[in-house]
């Protein structure tokens, strides 16, 4: 102990590495050279060498602008004088309110949530020191003078997804745990870790759970049913009943074909398929193929035709008038397009009821995607499918784990890179890692005609098979779900359905986003969601009168149902897959759903 506070302590002696530690580390080094470099020598050095900012105008096509020179000085100077503090507090002076908070919220931040970045002084610095940095760039963005809001937003996000990036917890030397983690396991994480990244190089696609832990038929896509139609587009699949009695009219489930459909039948506690089969409905769900060259030349026609070919199917296959229909994402934007179009033609009593999951059918405030329309992004699309007519899927995949980086890519990036942790076994992610092709032609007249022209919210905007359509025109019962934390399909955008329509209409705004505000059963007694019986112009105030019901909101929307047709008839017959005029083809899932 030293007799002053001023008198120095020694400092601790570096233990002397033994020869097995340093042949073992020598191992570790010359094996992760030999890994690079056989990665490399297959697969090229193009990719891996193309320049930062190329990449970045690839994906936004964005130059910034200028801030008030005047504003950024004050910034500077905040930020300046806040550093100060931090490494104050650091040093052992007493913390301002503004670091204090910063510690607090340092805490509560899952990156850096660990005790290992609070037990070093200097870890914890580093973290809170980059909390500030990131307020403060962030905070800069409403600084600049001389924009709209819409190139406010686009500047916003790619500033957030740099800053998502840029934290410390991405990089090994910043990162605590994992030089901790390397310690450990001698070396033996990061090899791991960089078996993993180079796997996914090879693969072109971050990998998200174990891809040996799920296969679809055997513990996910489970629900018992048969493939009863096909075409080179879809299968159709018929569910078998379970209930004595079900409701007359039956239920098609349009999912979108940028997914799986089984986002709806994972586990059978998750599904929703196997629940409406259990509610007493015959449920049929369309099972997309994902596009290859014989379907390349697929149109938004295409798809919308699609849909009525399978509710005329179900239609003339069970002897009924009309089906209930359910269309998730683009395929509820793509059925809002059908019953317009089934409207136009004097055919709208085909459907009794419409159902929207999380789906947009006018534009003009759509999520985050919007930052991905520019010229040069259109560009990048029609040269990647330019050779084949189809646009791989693994492009859609960055584009949406883009859409929430921190979550979806950077920490995935901490796990399987740096940590060299073994995959989580979730069948939420395989799912999201199993991608389907997009046929060129469509995508790009999808993301041209609706998400930069807002086409389909115009009366006579779009013409399908030669007819002109209006959304005004659809007076089908509907049901709108929408997310409240929807990064993809905004509230507010899914909202605008209702001034559109003319029929009558339930909107119900869940909790949770995109995924987890659909897939929320019952049973799992999570989340929440809203509904305002009064007739209210604007989300704002449909969400200041709105009643709140704790936990899922498919027990709603089986009583609406019930509301549009609730005539009972015995399951048999035809209610029972290839029993009726649907023979059987295969066993559900079906062979599309399996197809790559």
């Amino acid at each position: 102990m030293p007799d002053s506070p001023h008198e120095d302590t020694p400092a601790a002696p570096i233990p002397t590495p033994s020869l097995e530690d340093l042949q073992h580390w020598t191992w570790v080094m010359g094996r992760a050279q030999q890994m690079m470099l056989e990665h490399f020598a297959a697969q090229g050095m193009e990719q891996a060498t193309r320049a930062p900012d190329e990449l970045a105008r690839t994906l936004f096509g964005w130059a910034a602008p200028v801030a008030d020179p005047g504003e950024l000085i004050r910034q500077q100077t905040r930020l300046w004088t806040d550093g100060l503090a931090v490494w104050q507090r650091a040093l052992g002076g007493e913390a301002a309110p503004d670091v204090a908070a910063l510690a607090e919220k340092a805490d509560r931040d899952r990156r850096f949530a660990a005790k290992e970045w609070r037990d070093n002084p200097l870890f914890d610095t580093i973290r809170q020191t980059y909390l500030l940095v990131s307020d403060r760039l962030l905070g800069s963005v409403d600084a600049i003078e001389g924009i709209d809001e819409a190139t406010r937003s686009k500047l916003r996000f790619m500033t957030r997804a740099f800053v998502d990036a840029m934290a410390p917890s991405n990089f090994a030397l910043t990162n605590p745990q994992v030089i901790e983690r390397a310690i450990e396991t001698r070396g033996e994480s990061l090899l791991a870790g960089l078996e993993h990244m180079l796997h996914d190089l090879t693969r072109g696609q971050l990998t998200h759970s174990d891809p040996e832990a799920f296969e679809v038929g055997r513990n996910i896509a489970t629900t018992p049913g048969k493939v009863v139609a096909q075409t080179k587009l879809w299968q159709l699949i018929q569910y078998a009943p379970t209930t004595e009695t079900v409701l007359e009219t039956p239920l098609v489930i349009f999912p979108p074909w940028i997914n799986r459909y089984y986002i709806l039948d994972l586990n059978p506690k998750k599904s929703f398929i196997r629940w409406a089969v259990g509610q007493g409905l015959t449920v049929f769900v369309v099972s997309w193929k994902s596009a290859d060259e014989s379907i390349a030349d697929a149109t938004i026609d295409d798809y919308v035709l699609a849909q009525i070919e399978a509710i005329d199917a179900i239609r003339e296959g069970l002897g009924v008038e009309s089906v209930h229909a359910i269309g998730y994402c683009v395929a509820g934007t793509m059925l809002a397009a059908t019953l317009a179009l089934l409207a136009a033609r004097g055919e709208a009593d085909k459907v009794a009821s419409a159902t929207f999951f999380t789906a947009q059918v006018d534009f003009t405030e759509a999520g985050d995607l919007r930052f991905f329309l520019g010229d040069e992004q259109m560009e990048v699309i029609r040269q990647l499918s330019a050779d084949k007519g189809y646009l791989d899927g693994r492009y859609m995949a960055a584009t949406f784990n883009l859409l929430r980086g921190r979550d979806l890519i950077w920490n995935y990036v901490t796990s399987n890179y740096l940590l060299g942790e073994e995959y989580p076994q979730f069948d939420l992610l395989h799912w999201n890692g199993d991608t389907t092709n997009l046929p060129a032609v469509w995508h790009r007249a999808y993301l041209q005609q609706f998400y930069r022209e807002n086409r389909l919210a115009r009366p006579g905007g779009l013409t399908i098979d030669g007819t002109p359509i209006d959304l005004g025109q659809v007076r089908t019962p509907a049901y709108v779900q929408a997310g409240r934390e929807d990064h993809i399909a905004p509230p507010q955008s899914v909202w605008k359905i209702t001034h559109h329509f003319a029929g009558p209409l339930r909107f119900v705004l869940a909790g949770s986003g995109h995924i987890a505000g659909v897939v929320n059963p019952p049973e799992a007694g999570k989340y929440q969601y809203w509904t305002n019986e009064a007739k209210v112009g604007t989300l704002e105030e449909f969400v200041a009168g709105a009643k709140e019901t704790k936990g899922s909101w498919w027990p709603d929307w089986r009583a609406w149902i019930q509301g549009h047709g609730g005539r009972q008839v015995p399951a048999r017959g035809a209610r029972v897959p290839g029993k009726g005029k649907l023979k059987a083809i295969e066993d559900a899932p079906g062979t599309y759903v399996k197809t790559r």
